[in-house]
């Protein structure tokens, strides 16, 4: 039998873990946290052979010489069990949530066919609605839950083995609570040798709850309360998801960077990249032409940093939402790491406009670097423009939820004629006022009543048929903040927008996570019979 026979740290020189457990360059074995596993005879003759498939593969390792796999309790404490993988699948099957460690950080996983786990799942982490992605075990299983097209089973086998959004199968077998109310589903397939093992076939051992076939869809989530980064150190694991999950199935080798699983999607037989991590950062992007050494910020949600040398620029991996210190260090621990690693020494730091944003802030702390403030929605348009190799003015459309305008206002739905330097806004969607600021994008029922207001005058009501579940007493409140401009700064955000036909249509009053109003409106339109696709081109 091979030495390495159900191993779960194998790899060879093309594959296994990179990015994340390097400290340093060159990417050599010292400077990575494989430095601690000192390799085997016969690792190390494997190594050092031209001809073998793991020459100077420096995460080279066997069961003799390197990381091992445990399995522990909420408190930390080992378990003792003959296999891992098996305590694991039997734990699974009996619809207990595990922390898994994988590449970047930690997954919360359960069995995704099993409505009381991922209910349990969902109250645990305080995410009530926003759909949790599954693995499954192979190309047959994502049939079996979802339709995918020749360019999906491209990006779902491919090397980086990113989530891609799927449209559901009428019969998909997956729990309700896993994507509520949406006709889509986020699938990846096992990229970590831990993963195959998962889903091994058979029951697992002394185990009855598994049918021969074994596990085939668990859902793999961010290991984190709603809104933190990723979980990565086993300390702050244990601390931070220990109310979370009932065991833990970890290993000894330490991840140096967190890195959450990339998301993206196909459309029209292209790919649409939604969340750029594992597998596409930190390679870079080339550019049209050079740019010196540069350092761009980022926006607030969902954000990424950018690091530009020559005619490459270097996004970062998801960083997340900037709205708590946790992510702060993580976007400045991010930075430093990438200075270092592509030998970038910025000469310009970018940043956008929104004084309040923390990647704002953090651009102003930095002393004796010259700043450059972006427009949030000329920055979308540059963007696309260096994607698509343009160099000429363009006619850009930028639509989004939040951006800080030039006349203090929230824009959001703008027509903007613009090249990499300037812009001029040629056109907009109307402002309308937003009661309450940001809570309006939590309760899209407030932008409703400043769209109306904006639209019919002060007597809407007498107009208007309102939806129910919000007390006319409150609607009247915040129809007064509106008629004396209290709390309400005016935006042509089209997010907003959606967000007020989401609400007048009794889709969703409240927000459970950014977007959904809008998400539930797209798949309210999927679903109906007689759907019109517009034509752009």
């Amino acid at each position: 039998a091979d030495r390495r026979f159900r191993y779960p740290f194998i790899n060879c020189t093309n594959c296994g873990p990179r990015f994340t457990i390097i400290n340093g360059v060159p990417y050599d074995r010292p400077k990575t946290t494989m430095r601690d596993f000192v390799m085997c005879p016969d690792c190390s003759a494997e190594y050092l052979a031209p001809a073998d498939r793991r020459f100077h593969s420096q995460p080279n390792a066997c069961p003799v010489c390197g990381p091992q796999l445990m399995i522990r309790d909420r408190k930390g404490h080992n378990i003792d069990a003959d296999d891992p993988i098996q305590a694991a699948r039997a734990a699974l099957a009996a619809g207990k949530i595990l922390a898994v460690k994988g590449l970047g950080g930690y997954h919360l996983a359960c069995d995704a066919l099993n409505e009381a786990a991922v209910r349990s799942l969902r109250a645990r982490k305080i995410r009530e609605e926003k759909p949790f992605a599954v693995v499954v075990k192979d190309m047959a299983a994502v049939r079996r839950y979802c339709l995918a097209d020749e360019k999906e089973e491209e990006l779902l086998t491919g090397s980086c083995r990113p989530i891609v959004l799927l449209q559901k199968r009428p019969d998909c077998p997956a729990a309700p609570s896993v994507a509520p109310g949406n006709n889509f589903l986020g699938v990846m397939l096992p990229y970590t040798p831990i993963h195959f093992l998962l889903f091994e076939d058979g029951p697992p051992s002394g185990n009855g709850n598994l049918s021969d076939a074994g596990l085939t869809a668990l859902i793999m989530t961010s290991g984190n309360i709603s809104d933190e980064p990723i979980a990565y150190r086993d300390e702050d694991a244990l601390t931070r998801l220990g109310g979370i999950a009932d065991l833990f199935l970890t290993h000894n080798r330490e991840i140096r960077h967190r890195c959450d699983d990339s998301v993206t999607r196909a459309f029209r037989g292209r790919e649409y990249i939604l969340r750029r991590a594992r597998g596409y950062a930190p390679a870079p992007l080339l550019l049209a032409r050079e740019m010196g050494q540069l350092l761009a910020c980022g926006g607030e949600q969902k954000n990424t940093f950018c690091l530009t040398k020559d005619r490459y620029a270097f996004v970062s991996h998801h960083i997340g939402d900037m709205e708590n210190m946790e992510t702060l260090a993580s976007f400045e621990e991010g930075i430093e790491f990438y200075k270092k690693l592509f030998d970038i020494k910025p000469e310009v730091i970018v940043h956008d406009l929104h004084p309040e944003y923390l990647s704002t802030k953090y651009a102003l702390e930095q002393e004796g670097i010259p700043l450059v403030g972006v427009q949030h929605h000329h920055a979308h348009v540059a963007a696309c423009m260096a994607e698509n190799g343009l160099d000429d003015k363009v006619i850009g459309i930028s639509f989004d939820g939040t951006g800080y305008g030039t006349d203090g206002h929230i824009w959001g739905g703008e027509f903007l004629v613009s090249d990499y330097l300037d812009f001029r806004r040629a056109g907009r969607l109307a402002y309308v006022p937003m009661p309450g600021g940001a809570k309006a994008v939590r309760e899209p029922w407030r932008m409703a009543v400043g769209y109306l207001n904006r639209t019919f005058g002060p007597d809407w009501r007498e107009i208007c048929q309102w939806p129910a579940g919000i007390e006319d007493s409150t609607v009247s409140f915040i129809q007064a903040m509106v008629e004396k401009g209290i709390n309400t700064p005016l935006t042509s955000s089209m997010g907003r927008l959606f967000d007020t036909v989401s609400a007048l249509l009794g889709l969703r009053l409240a927000a459970g996570y950014e977007g959904q109003g809008a998400v539930e409106l797209e798949q309210v339109a999927l679903r109906t019979a007689n759907a019109v696709t517009a034509p752009y081109d």
